[in-house]
Protein backbone atom coordinates (compact mmCIF):
# COMPACT_ATOMS: atom_id res chain seq x y z
CA UNK A 1 0.00 0.00 0.00
CA UNK A 2 1.61 2.92 -1.12
CA UNK A 3 2.32 6.20 1.14
CA UNK A 4 0.20 9.03 1.06
CA UNK A 5 2.50 11.56 1.03
CA UNK A 6 3.98 9.54 -2.18
CA UNK A 7 1.13 9.83 -3.77
CA UNK A 8 0.76 12.95 -3.02
CA UNK A 9 4.05 14.05 -4.06
CA UNK A 10 4.02 12.57 -7.57
CA UNK A 11 0.55 14.16 -8.17
CA UNK A 12 2.02 17.48 -7.50
CA UNK A 13 5.14 17.30 -9.87
CA UNK A 14 2.62 15.81 -12.03
CA UNK A 15 0.28 18.84 -12.22
CA UNK A 16 3.69 21.15 -11.67
CA UNK A 17 5.26 19.07 -15.25
CA UNK A 18 1.86 19.56 -16.76
CA UNK A 19 1.45 23.44 -16.14
CA UNK A 20 5.27 24.35 -17.01
CA UNK A 21 4.70 22.64 -19.85
CA UNK A 22 1.68 25.04 -20.82
CA UNK A 23 3.31 27.96 -20.29
CA UNK A 24 6.74 26.77 -21.62
CA UNK A 25 5.12 25.92 -25.16
CA UNK A 26 4.27 29.31 -26.51
CA UNK A 27 7.38 30.72 -25.61
CA UNK A 28 9.23 27.77 -27.18
CA UNK A 29 7.29 28.87 -30.23
CA UNK A 30 7.78 32.75 -30.31
CA UNK A 31 11.36 31.98 -29.87
CA UNK A 32 11.35 29.70 -33.25
CA UNK A 33 9.27 32.35 -34.79
CA UNK A 34 11.98 34.56 -33.67
CA UNK A 35 14.99 32.57 -34.94
CA UNK A 36 13.08 32.15 -38.46
CA UNK A 37 12.97 36.17 -38.83
CA UNK A 38 16.14 36.75 -37.71
CA UNK A 39 17.31 34.43 -40.30
CA UNK A 40 15.15 36.07 -43.05
CA UNK A 41 16.56 39.48 -41.90
CA UNK A 42 20.53 38.68 -42.25
CA UNK A 43 19.52 36.94 -45.88
CA UNK A 44 17.97 40.26 -46.69
CA UNK A 45 20.92 42.29 -45.33
CA UNK A 46 23.43 40.20 -47.10
CA UNK A 47 21.35 40.84 -50.18
CA UNK A 48 21.03 44.51 -49.48
CA UNK A 49 25.01 44.85 -48.82
CA UNK A 50 25.61 42.91 -52.04
CA UNK A 51 23.32 45.42 -53.82
CA UNK A 52 25.13 48.06 -52.05
CA UNK A 53 28.43 46.83 -53.29
CA UNK A 54 27.32 46.18 -57.18
CA UNK A 55 25.85 50.19 -57.33
CA UNK A 56 28.96 51.62 -55.37
CA UNK A 57 31.16 49.29 -58.11
CA UNK A 58 29.33 50.64 -60.82
CA UNK A 59 29.12 54.12 -59.60
CA UNK A 60 33.00 54.17 -58.74
CA UNK A 61 33.44 52.00 -62.30
CA UNK A 62 30.75 54.81 -64.23
CA UNK A 63 33.10 57.73 -63.45
CA UNK A 64 35.82 56.26 -65.45
CA UNK A 65 34.02 55.60 -68.71
CA UNK A 66 32.41 59.30 -68.67
CA UNK A 67 35.72 60.64 -69.23
CA UNK A 68 37.44 58.04 -71.45
CA UNK A 69 36.57 60.22 -74.58
CA UNK A 70 38.84 62.48 -72.77
CA UNK A 71 41.54 60.29 -72.76
CA UNK A 72 40.63 59.00 -76.68
CA UNK A 73 41.05 62.51 -77.45
CA UNK A 74 44.01 63.21 -76.24
CA UNK A 75 44.49 63.69 -72.54
CA UNK A 76 48.14 64.32 -71.52
CA UNK A 77 49.53 63.92 -68.17
CA UNK A 78 51.33 66.19 -66.53
CA UNK A 79 53.08 65.17 -63.67
CA UNK A 80 53.05 68.98 -62.41
CA UNK A 81 49.14 69.33 -62.63
CA UNK A 82 48.77 65.91 -61.42
CA UNK A 83 50.78 67.73 -58.00
CA UNK A 84 48.10 70.72 -58.85
CA UNK A 85 45.12 68.62 -58.96
CA UNK A 86 45.75 67.27 -56.00
CA UNK A 87 46.78 70.30 -54.06
CA UNK A 88 43.56 72.18 -55.22
CA UNK A 89 41.50 69.69 -54.62
CA UNK A 90 43.30 69.12 -50.62
CA UNK A 91 44.10 65.34 -51.22
CA UNK A 92 46.35 63.54 -49.53
CA UNK A 93 48.24 61.11 -51.93
CA UNK A 94 46.47 57.91 -50.12
CA UNK A 95 43.00 59.75 -50.89
CA UNK A 96 43.75 60.31 -54.55
CA UNK A 97 44.99 56.72 -54.64
CA UNK A 98 42.01 55.34 -53.16
CA UNK A 99 39.94 57.61 -55.94
CA UNK A 100 42.24 55.71 -58.85
CA UNK A 101 42.38 52.30 -57.17
CA UNK A 102 46.03 52.88 -57.30
CA UNK A 103 48.63 52.60 -54.21
CA UNK A 104 49.88 56.04 -52.46
CA UNK A 105 53.29 55.07 -54.10
CA UNK A 106 52.09 54.79 -57.68
CA UNK A 107 50.94 58.53 -57.30
CA UNK A 108 54.30 59.59 -55.62
CA UNK A 109 56.04 57.86 -58.88
CA UNK A 110 53.70 59.71 -61.03
CA UNK A 111 54.54 63.17 -59.62
CA UNK A 112 58.13 62.19 -59.07
CA UNK A 113 58.20 61.69 -62.85
CA UNK A 114 59.26 58.15 -62.13
CA UNK A 115 56.36 55.94 -63.77
CA UNK A 116 53.37 57.50 -66.09
CA UNK A 117 49.86 56.27 -65.33
CA UNK A 118 48.38 53.57 -67.83
CA UNK A 119 45.59 54.48 -69.93
CA UNK A 120 42.75 53.26 -67.77
CA UNK A 121 44.41 55.13 -64.74
CA UNK A 122 44.26 58.03 -67.20
CA UNK A 123 40.76 57.72 -67.75
CA UNK A 124 40.38 57.83 -64.16
CA UNK A 125 42.68 60.83 -63.75
CA UNK A 126 40.40 62.73 -66.17
CA UNK A 127 37.23 61.78 -64.32
CA UNK A 128 38.48 62.76 -61.26
CA UNK A 129 40.26 66.16 -62.94
CA UNK A 130 36.06 67.30 -63.63
CA UNK A 131 35.55 67.00 -60.24
CA UNK A 132 34.73 69.27 -57.56
CA UNK A 133 35.90 69.23 -53.70
CA UNK A 134 32.30 68.20 -52.48
CA UNK A 135 32.22 65.52 -54.90
CA UNK A 136 35.63 64.39 -53.87
CA UNK A 137 34.98 64.41 -50.58
CA UNK A 138 31.38 62.48 -51.63
CA UNK A 139 33.23 60.05 -53.52
CA UNK A 140 35.89 59.56 -50.72
CA UNK A 141 33.05 59.02 -48.24
CA UNK A 142 31.24 56.25 -50.03
CA UNK A 143 35.07 54.65 -50.75
CA UNK A 144 35.34 54.50 -46.57
CA UNK A 145 31.80 53.46 -46.26
CA UNK A 146 32.08 50.23 -48.28
CA UNK A 147 35.79 49.45 -47.15
CA UNK A 148 34.12 49.62 -43.19
CA UNK A 149 31.08 47.47 -44.63
CA UNK A 150 33.73 44.88 -45.95
CA UNK A 151 35.35 45.18 -42.80
CA UNK A 152 32.70 44.42 -40.85
CA UNK A 153 31.84 41.24 -42.54
CA UNK A 154 35.76 40.08 -42.02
Amino acid sequence: MPNIGTVLREEITRLSRKETRSQVEPARKAVAQQRKDIAELKRRVAQLERQVALLSRKALGALPAAKAEAVAKGFRFSAARLQAMRARMELSANDLGKLLGVSTQSIYNWEAEKARPRQDQLAKLAAVRGLGKREVAARLEQLQAAEAMAAAKA
